[in-house]
């Protein structure tokens, strides 16, 4: 055997826990969503951990906290499932999860899986100057957005950060009035147009499905 061999963890349930219970290791900002999927479909099989989102404001350290993750529960489960894209690693969480033999949802970030990886794709080219929100990044606009930039204390950096977009776009898991007026006043703020696309769970609960069916199939 090979040192890189010796080195990958032995997938979880191979010393016969085989009850098909699936670890989800997911970013905070999908939380909700995912909670929902799994409550509306009956996936009783499926247990939810997430990291924090403040991690997407270090994307280099996300690998290594999904790795922490995975190692920690690599025993007490048939499956583990990565609930994060590339989300601005540079493939480096791809190649970590190949390493641990874990999968992960495909696709660039969130924005894009939530719209439908070929939709968003046939897009990009007329969107190259939107600035997307999902609904949790609405809900968290000061937070993730507005402070990190340093917006509310230096509001003379809008114009030199978002001089080059042209529109927000609201990226939409619900059909929440309240959410959509927050939205149209995040795009206001940027001295952005505002646009709304209802999108649902995208493939977000496709690839859940997937995963929920292998491991009781």
């Amino acid at each position: 055997m090979s040192p890189a061999a010796a080195a990958t963890p032995t997938r979880a349930g191979t010393a016969g826990h085989r009850d098909g219970r699936i670890l989800l290791i997911a970013c905070g900002a999908l939380a909700r969503e995912i909670l929902a999927l799994r409550d509306a479909n009956g996936w009783d099989h499926m247990e939810l951990h997430c990291l924090s989102a403040d991690l997407h404001l270090y994307p280099q350290r996300i690998p290594a906290a999904v790795e922490a993750q995975v190692r920690r529960n690599l025993d007490a489960y048939d499956d583990i499932f990565v609930v994060y894209a590339d989300c601005g690693t540079g493939g480096l969480l791809q190649a970590k999860c190949a390493e641990l033999g874990v999968e992960m949802i495909e696709g660039p970030h969130c924005y894009a899986f939530f719209d439908g990886l070929e939709a968003f794709a046939e897009r990009a080219e007329d969107e190259m100057r939107a600035f997307y929100l999902t609904d949790f990044l609405v809900r968290q606009f000061d937070a993730f957005v507005w402070k990190p930039m340093g917006f509310d204390r230096h509001p003379e950096l809008i114009p030199m950060m978002f001089g080059n977009y042209e529109r927000l776009v609201h990226l939409a898991q619900t059909e929440d009035a309240a959410l959509a007026e927050k939205a149209r006043d995040c795009a206001r703020r940027l001295g952005l147009a505002h646009e709304r696309r209802f999108t649902g769970y995208g493939d977000l609960g496709t690839a859940l499905a997937r995963v929920a069916g292998q491991a009781r199939g």
